[in-house]
């Protein structure tokens, strides 16, 4: 019985007449053949990936399988101070991008939301970079921070400030920030580095598309009768803003910190272009790179490449739970 339910096969499947059973069966066989490539292409490039990625991940693997070792890889990677560092500069990544992403991509959506004049062009203009390969844009970032001659250098010194080594720069932010000064600060307080920083600032403009795409669709489900009602009552835009606006787009926004958070975890492109061999930008993914690839060291790479999927798995799960508690329905 619970088989029929999850088939969605009616309640009075066993009274209805022969032709009707028949033809049920027809329209399920179609509709499951159309489903059928999708499942196929899940099964075998995501479901199977995972599993064997699990499977190689218990072996000591190079080019070719050599021994089980259970969960040595697992035990090698809580001890691995790389491991631990990749992770660190992966946090601050992601600290770096999905909350100021998030933010700058509402504030843009709400101004092309009102009805200016070449609004479709503004939002066009603000999409064209998500839809730029990756890549490239990395590419071309790159050449601006290029400390030599680089745009952004050369804007600076026209200004009479001091050029930056960009991408080449090791040393955290706050550090340099605080240098001219003569404060030093430890190396667990000197922030992410300059070189992480410029790749921030890429992968933000890279994504706001997206988000402010998102933010608009989000901004164009709202009531308008509720905002008119809070400015009759003497609310201005601010508090129209905060108290109607925002609670209003709390799913809109919980979906695009899930979304934004997983992506952020997951990015590789950019930064292996812009600095793949600058130990302070060496995310995870660059971690899982260098070590299935260009050590040979399948199976701990594989092991890495779990700890990333079950790190998302619980954060996202966690999302879940607190994000769902705080989004407003308007009901």
């Amino acid at each position: 019985m619970d088989l029929l339910h999850w088939l969605d096969v009616p309640a009075d499947w066993r009274r209805m007449p022969a032709h009707r059973r028949r033809r049920f069966v027809r329209e399920s066989l179609g509709a499951y053949g159309f489903l059928l490539p999708t499942l196929v292409i899940i099964g075998v490039f995501h479901l199977f990936a995972i599993f064997f990625a699990v499977y190689i991940s218990l072996h000591k693997w190079s080019i070719l399988k050599e021994s089980y070792v259970g969960l040595a890889n697992y035990a090698d990677l809580l001890r691995d101070p790389q491991f631990r560092h990749s992770l660190g500069v992966t946090l601050w990544y992601v600290v770096g991008t999905v909350p100021v992403g998030l933010v700058l991509a509402l504030g843009v959506a709400v101004l092309l939301f009102r009805p200016i004049r070449g609004r479709g062009f503004y939002r066009t203009l603000f999409f064209l970079p998500y839809v730029t390969s990756l890549v490239a844009a990395a590419a071309v970032w790159q050449w601006m921070y290029n400390p030599d001659y680089g745009v952004l250098n050369l804007a600076l010194t026209k200004l009479g400030l001091p050029p930056q080594r960009w991408l080449l720069e090791p040393q955290g932010v706050f550090q340099l920030a605080l240098a001219p000064a003569g404060i030093t600060l430890p190396a667990w307080a000197a922030g992410p580095s300059l070189a992480l920083v410029c790749i921030i600032v890429m992968s933000i403009w890279s994504g706001l598309g997206f988000n402010v795409i998102v933010y608009l669709a989000g901004l164009g489900a709202i009531p308008k009768e509720l905002q008119e009602a809070a400015r009759v009552d003497g609310a201005s835009e601010w508090g129209v803003f905060r108290h109607i606006t925002v609670p209003l787009l709390s799913p809109t926004t919980f979906f695009l910190v899930i979304i934004a958070t997983i992506r952020a975890f997951q990015a590789f492109n950019q930064i292996y272009v812009m600095a793949p061999n600058d130990p302070t930008t060496q995310t995870l993914t660059l971690f899982i790179f260098q070590t299935f690839y260009a050590s040979s060291r399948a199976g701990y790479g594989a092991a890495a490449a779990m700890a990333l999927f079950v790190i998302l798995l619980l954060l996202t799960i966690l999302q879940m739970r607190l994000g769902q508690e705080r989004v407003s329905y308007g009901e």
